[in-house]
Order: C-alpha cells, then structure tokens, then sequence
C-alpha cells in the first residue's frame, strides 16, 4: 500500500531511506533545514576552492557498490572512484613518517623494515580482521537491532572472547614499536571511542583499511552525496531544502506529520535522519523515548574542531590524507574521553584534495582541510580555534619542514557551536555515539519509537552506528523496518 513518507534530514541514511521506500512504491519527501543537502557530507566553494565539509575518507567499498546493487546500479554509474597510494601518511616527528601503500605486501614490507617479525604478524592480524569484517560488514550490520539474538550466530559464538578484549590490547601483545601501534589503533577511532574501550570484534575496521584500501571520489565525497541524490529523483523522490521541522504532530499515539513554516503537512510515516536527540525534542515530552538522563549517560563520540584552508602555492612533503601523531596519542585520547578539556597538545588530521583533485584548487594552488578531535560539548570560542589553529600549523611547518602560513588566502572554521547550529548535534558531536560494548547493535536507540506509532529514526545515533557506510546500511534498516510494519 503506498504511503505518503516525510523524511528530516538529507544526510547519507536519509537519503539511502529515501531510495529504498520510493523503490517500495511510497511517495517521498526529504525535508532539509539547511540550503544544500548531504547533512554533515554539504559542501562549500569559495575564492575557487572546493571543500568537503564533513567525511573525507572512502572506505568499505563494498558497501556502497552493495547500496547500488539494491537498485540493479552500479556505483561506477554515479561516480568515479580514485585508489589512494599511499592511502596516507603518518608524522611522528621530523624526517619520522611512515606511509600506508595500497596494498598489503607493501604494507607488511613496510613494518617488517620497522620491526622485525612484524610483517607475518601484520598477516595473521589481518586475517582475523577480515573473517571478522565478512561475520560484521556482510551480515550482522544489516540487522536492524532489535534483539540480542540477532547477535548469536554459530559464527559469533566462535568470536565471542574477541568481545571481551580490546583492540589496544590485542595489537599491544603483538607489535612493540610504538608507531606500528598507533597506525594499527587509528582506523577504531572512526568507531567514536577509545581503542582500550573498543572490543576486539571490531578489528575490523584494520581489514577496511589495509585490506580494501583507501579511495577518493574524483571530485570529493560530495560526489556520493550527488550520486545518491541522482538516484532518489530518478525514484520520484521530491527534495526540499530551507525546510527545517518546527514540530511532529501526534494523534492518538501516532505520527500524523510535520509542521513547516507554521504550515502541517500530513503525513502517514515520519522518518528522521537529524539528530535523534533533536528529533525527540519537535516531540511533547511524554512522547519521547529517551529521557535527558539517558543521553547524559551515553558515550559519545568527538566533536571537532575543522579549518578550511587554501593556499596561493602547492604544499610540499604532504599526501592527499595524512595524521599528525607527534604528539602523545593517550593523553589526547584522555583529555576526550576521560577529563574532557582542550588538549594542550593535540594530535591532528590533515586532508589535501588538490593533491588528487586538480578541481579542488585554483592553478598552482591548494585546498587544506585539518581536523582536530574534541570532547563533545567542550567550551568554543572564536579565540581558542584561532589559538588552536597557530598550535598545529605551526606544528605542520615544523615537521613538514616549509612555510605556509604566509600563503593562506582563505580560512573558515567549524567547531562544537556550529555542529549544533548547522545540524542540531548534541554536544556538538561530528561522529554520533560511540560504538562500545554496551552501545552495539540492540543496545543503541532503537529505529522504531517505542511510543509513538509511524515514527522512525535512522542515522548515526542508531542502528548501526557513526561512519558513512554505516548511514548508508542504516537507511536500508529502517526502510525494510518500515515495509514490515506496513504488512503486519
């Protein structure tokens, strides 16, 4: 039976959702608060610089092709993919860099040259990483978390002690160089949480990284946001931006719409892709599933702290992606999770499009992005980004040993006020909650409300967690979650 659907939010699992119910036969409308869609993935142009506001890394291949799949696509139809070599580079100091290839052997070359014995160490470790990946990615990830037992299967039983260990302490019994350590604990921290707090299921995420490697979109990740908007209309789904929910209407227990501009607009089912927290608040407060002391007691992940940079040359000694470990990766890793404050020596991210992307850049120039990691809802003031901005180019001149600062024609900068701002976060989170243990699968929020009939939620609050595949899996979860409860 068709249904006419409301959609807030025009992020990854928004716009995924959108595909598979038009595909269902509903009639769909994405409703947008901000004036461009792609939610955190948006993108801005300016002083002919291109940006990428949000995500800047492409993993898991596979699980895009599969989205496209669903829709007898291909993602090569959409948009063209560039393998990364290297994937990155790590800096640990001057002339101290080690550089990820774009395949395994190298990379076991590599930390053999390190330490030896490493790179047969390197293999066994990705093996695991992989027969973890094929038991996660390929089938307990399109669960949509609604009971422990989706969890038990006869393959999971045999993982079950990698659930009782952590990451950090797995790579730790195995490798000693302090370096090899922290390149193996890097790809959790797209999970939200502390590699000590995440369990060793999620090794994974290292199969992701060594074993499929890194790409780029060839123009940027907005790129997927497009291609995925070019599939919703091809499907009928109509797209409105400049459209923020002031309210969901309620009616006997039930969704009945959104209100607009003062405006209702019925509607059978009402999904959200926003900010779950934000979501329950366009609710009264008995309509809400989740108290205000239930998401104070919930791990997030960081916020961040963004800078959007050009600059009137190239810059040299750098590759497209590359991480700032200098510095000491606990003692930021704490000043989040542990004592939340502004690190005094924080670690960073920094990503060069232009260096693929000849598009991204005026002519001899280039397009700088950097990152820092935050505590969710730390204090922000224009006066600490501008402090931590000096703190970490002046850290990139040294070790990259160059003088850029005197060549920035552009910067902007986003941080923990704007990821409320701009998309209602809470805290002003940049990642969502935290995959931990107690956070996995049914124990997130859920994707159906459990008071409020044709209510949905997809996204990086819910099932099954922060990441863009992960949106996009999440969008095909309730979009099958909504076609279920309209045939029972």
């Amino acid at each position: 039976m068709k249904k006419t659907i409301s959609i807030i939010g025009s992020g990854f699992s928004a716009l995924a959702a959108s595909c598979y119910l038009a595909q269902q036969g509903h009639e769909v409308t994405i409703y947008e608060k901000n004036d461009s869609i792609g939610g955190r993935a948006r993108q801005f142009k300016s002083n002919g610089f291109t940006f990428d506001m949000g995500p800047s890394w492409y993993w898991m291949p596979d699980v895009f092709e599969r989205f496209f799949n669903d829709f007898d696509k291909k993602q090569s139809e959409y948009y063209e993919l560039i393998k990364l070599n290297p994937a990155y580079r790590v800096y640990f100091g001057i002339d101290d860099f080690i550089s990820i290839h774009d395949n395994l052997e190298a990379i076991k070359s590599t930390f053999e040259n390190i330490e030896k014995g490493s790179g047969q160490k390197l293999q066994s470790f990705i093996n695991s990483a992989k027969s973890n990946y094929d038991i996660a990615i390929k089938d307990l990830v399109y669960r949509p978390g609604v009971s422990a037992l989706e969890l038990i299967t006869s393959k999971t039983i045999l993982k079950l002690n990698q659930f009782l260990s952590n990451v950090s302490s797995d790579i730790r019994k195995e490798f000693k160089d302090e370096r090899l350590i922290q390149i193996l604990e890097f790809p959790v921290l797209f999970l939200g949480a502390k590699p000590s707090k995440t369990p060793s299921f999620y090794n994974f995420m290292n199969y992701a990284d060594f074993g499929l490697g890194t790409w780029h979109p060839k123009t940027g990740m907005f790129d997927v946001v497009r291609g995925i908007e070019k599939l919703a209309l091809e499907l009928g789904v109509t797209i409105k931006t400049n459209s923020p929910v002031e309210k969901i209407i309620i009616e006997d227990q039930t969704a009945t719409g959104i209100i607009i501009d003062g405006k209702k607009i019925k509607s059978d089912i009402i999904l959200s892709g926003a900010d779950y927290h934000h979501t329950e608040t366009l609710l009264e407060k008995q309509h809400r599933s989740y108290s205000e002391t239930y998401w104070e007691s919930r791990v997030f992940a960081p916020s961040s702290l963004l800078f959007f940079v050009g600059f009137d040359k190239k810059i040299e000694n750098i590759t497209h992606h590359a991480l700032f470990f200098d510095v000491d990766f606990n003692q930021h890793a704490a000043d989040i999770y542990d004592n939340p404050k502004w690190p005094d020596a924080p670690l960073f991210y920094a990503n060069f499009p232009s260096k693929t992307d000849e598009t991204a850049a005026p002519e001899g120039m280039e397009t700088g992005f950097f990152l820092i990691p935050l505590a969710p809802g730390i204090n922000d003031s224009q006066l600490l980004r501008e402090e931590y901005f000096a703190k970490i180019i002046n850290r990139f001149e040294q070790i990259t040993q160059q003088k850029i600062k005197n060549n920035i024609i552009f910067k902007r900068s986003f941080c923990k006020n704007d990821f409320v701002t701009d998309y209602h976060a809470y805290k002003g989170n940049a990642y969502g909650m935290a995959n931990t243990l107690l956070q996995t699968a049914f124990l997130r929020p859920k994707l159906k409300s459990k008071k409020v009939r044709n209510l949905y939620f997809t996204g990086q609050l819910t099932v099954p967690g922060p990441g863009v595949p992960p949106a996009l899996i999440s969008g095909k979860l309730v979009a099958e979650l909504i076609q279920k409860s309209l045939r029972s």
